[in-house]
C-alpha cells in the first residue's frame, strides 16, 4: 500500500467526519410521533478502498474506489397490518474500464423494499403466531450463507414475492416464494456513469424454500434445517446457465457466552443441473456440490470481552468428471465468514478449503475489533480458486493458494449516530496464485478500506 494511497484514505475519512450523522429494513428507523405508528430513518456510508497486487485477472493491478451508499426507510404500523418502504442509492467514483466494479457497487435510486405485512395470533393453534409479508423486501435467513441482505457490499439483495413466518414455542419456520431482483444497470459504461435504471424481477429466476429451527434442541444449542430451490432460464438479452439447484442444509449452533465454549457446524448438499456455458446449445450437466462450515470458540474472561475461535470452511470445486461440482452460494454473504467484498472480492464460498483462527474483542462500548488468519487451498486443483478467476485446467500449479490476514476495527464517534470503520487484508499468494497460467505477477495483495457511516 503506497503512502499516497493511505494518505488519501485518511483524508477521505477526515473530510467526511463533519458532514455525516449512521445508524426487516437495512436502515434503522425510529418513531417521529407519539403512538402514531410511523417511523423513519436514513443512513449515509462513505467508503474509500484501495488495492495493490490485484489477484483477479483482467483488472488494474492497483486501484482505488470511492463509494457512497445512502438509504431512506419508513415503516407504518397500523396494527395488525404494517407497511414498509426503503430506498437505496449506491454510487461509485474513481473507477475506470479496468476497475472491478459492477452492479455490486452501483445501484442508483432503487426502491429495494415496498411491502405489507401482518400478524395473526393463534392461527395454527394456541400460542402460535403467523406473520405474512408480501411485496418487495430484503431477506436474512438462517446462517445467511445462502440468502442474505449483504451489508459490507455497497448494494443489497432484494426480492419480490411472499414470505410466511410461523412461531410456536421453541420452534420457528420461515417459508418464501420470491423473484430475485436483477440489479440494473449492469453494463459497465452505465455502471461507471452511475446511471439510473429500475431493477427488474421476472419468473425467469425464482427462489423458493424455507428454514425450520428449534431452540435448545441439543442442550442450549439451536438446530436448523433448510431447503432452497433456485430455478432460472434465459431471458431476452440475458443468457444464463439455466441453473436448477436444490440446496439442503443442516446446522447446529451454540451462541457465544463469557467463560464458555460455543460452536457452529453447518453442512450443505446441492444438487440439480446447470448448463455448461451460456450458449443455448451448451450441454446440461448434473450438479452435485457440498459445503461445510465448522467453528469452535471460547469467550475468554476480561473487560475486553475477548473471544477466540478456530474455523474451517470447505466448498467444493468443479473437476473434470462430466458433472458440475462447484458450490453455488446463491445470495449469501461473505464478509462474516471469509473476507471483504468490494474491489477485493477474492475469497468466497466456492472451490476452497480454509482453516483459520479468529480473535475478536470489544475494549469498550464504542470500539470493537477482529483479526483472522487463514490458510487456503483449492478443493479441486483444476477449477478456478474461489472467486478469483485464477485457474489451471491441467492441475499442475498445485492447490496451495496462500495465506490471508484480515483485520477490522470499528469505533462509534457518536454512539448510535456516527461510526468509523477500517478494514485491511493481506493475501500472501501461494504457489497456485503465483504459477497458474493466468495468475497475476503482481506480488502479494494488499487491500484497505476506510468507512464512515452515519445514522439519522
Amino acid at each position: 500500500m503506497t503512502g499516497a494511497r493511505l494518505g488519501l484514505a485518511l483524508s477521505v475519512a477526515a473530510l467526511a467526519f463533519p458532514s455525516a450523522g449512521f445508524a426487516q429494513t437495512a436502515t434503522p428507523v425510529s418513531a417521529i410521533g407519539d403512538d402514531d405508528g410511523l417511523k423513519v430513518g436514513a443512513t449515509l456510508r462513505v467508503r474509500y478502498e484501495t488495492i495493490d497486487g490485484q489477484v483477479r485477472p483482467g483488472f488494474n493491478a492497483s486501484d482505488d474506489l470511492l463509494s457512497t451508499r445512502t438509504t431512506l426507510a419508513a415503516t407504518y404500523d397500523a396494527k395488525p397490518i404494517r407497511f414498509g418502504v426503503e430506498l437505496f442509492d449506491s454510487r461509485a467514483y474513481l473507477a475506470d474500464a479496468k476497475s472491478p466494479v459492477s452492479a455490486n457497487e452501483v445501484n442508483t435510486f432503487e426502491l429495494v423494499q415496498a411491502y405489507v405485512a401482518g400478524d395473526i395470533d393463534n392461527a395454527l393453534g394456541a400460542g402460535t403466531i403467523l406473520t405474512l409479508q408480501g411485496g418487495r423486501f430484503l431477506l436474512n435467513l438462517g446462517s445467511r450463507r445462502l440468502v442474505a441482505a449483504d451489508d459490507y457490499r455497497n448494494t443489497t439483495n432484494s426480492f419480490t414475492g411472499a414470505r410466511a413466518d410461523i412461531k410456536a414455542r421453541s420452534l420457528s419456520a420461515t417459508l418464501i416464494y420470491v423473484l430475485p431482483q436483477v440489479r440494473l444497470p449492469d453494463a459497465l459504461p452505465r455502471v461507471l456513469d452511475n446511471a439510473v435504471a429500475p431493477d427488474k424481477e421476472s419468473f425467469d429466476q425464482v427462489l423458493w424454500g424455507g428454514v425450520l429451527s428449534g431452540a435448545k434442541a441439543v442442550g442450549t444449542a439451536t438446530a436448523e434445517v433448510s431447503f432452497f430451490h433456485l430455478g432460472e432460464r434465459d431471458a431476452p438479452g440475458r443468457p444464463t446457465r439455466n441453473r436448477s439447484l436444490n440446496t439442503i442444509t443442516a446446522r447446529l449452533v451454540r451462541d457465544p457466552q463469557p467463560g464458555a465454549l460455543d460452536y457452529e457446524v453447518e453442512g450443505m448438499y446441492q444438487f440439480g443441473h446447470v448448463r455448461d456455458g451460456l450458449a443455448p446449445t451448451a450441454s446440461l450437466l448434473e450438479a452435485s456440490a457440498t459445503f461445510v462450515h465448522a467453528e469452535l470458540g471460547y469467550g475468554l474472561p476480561g473487560s475486553w470481552k475477548p473471544h477466540v475461535s478456530l474455523e474451517f470452511d470447505r466448498a467444493s470445486g468443479d473437476g473434470p468428471r462430466g458433472a458440475y461440482g462447484r458450490f453455488d452460494t446463491l445470495f449469501g454473504m461473505r464478509r462474516a465468514d471469509l473476507a471483504p467484498a468490494g474491489i477485493y472480492n477474492a475469497v468466497g464460498r466456492a472451490n476452497i478449503v480454509t482453516p483459520g483462527i479468529r480473535l475478536e474483542a470489544a475494549p469498550g462500548k464504542r470500539i470493537d475489533g477482529m483479526l483472522t488468519y487463514r490458510l487456503m487451498w483449492l478443493a479441486d486443483r483444476t477449477d478456478a480458486f474461489s472467486t478469483t478467476g485464477v485457474r489451471d485446467p491441467t492441475g499442475r500449479s498445485g492447490s496451495f493458494a496462500g495465506q490471508q490476514v484480515d483485520a477490522r476495527l470499528r469505533y462509534w464517534i457518536a454512539p448510535g449516530k456516527l461510526r468509523f470503520e477500517i478494514d485491511g487484508v493481506w493475501l500472501a499468494k501461494g504457489a497456485f496464485l503465483r504459477n497458474a497460467p493466468n495468475a497475476r505477477r503482481t506480488g502479494d495483495t494488499r487491500y484497505l478500506s476506510v468507512n464512515l457511516s452515519a445514522m439519522l
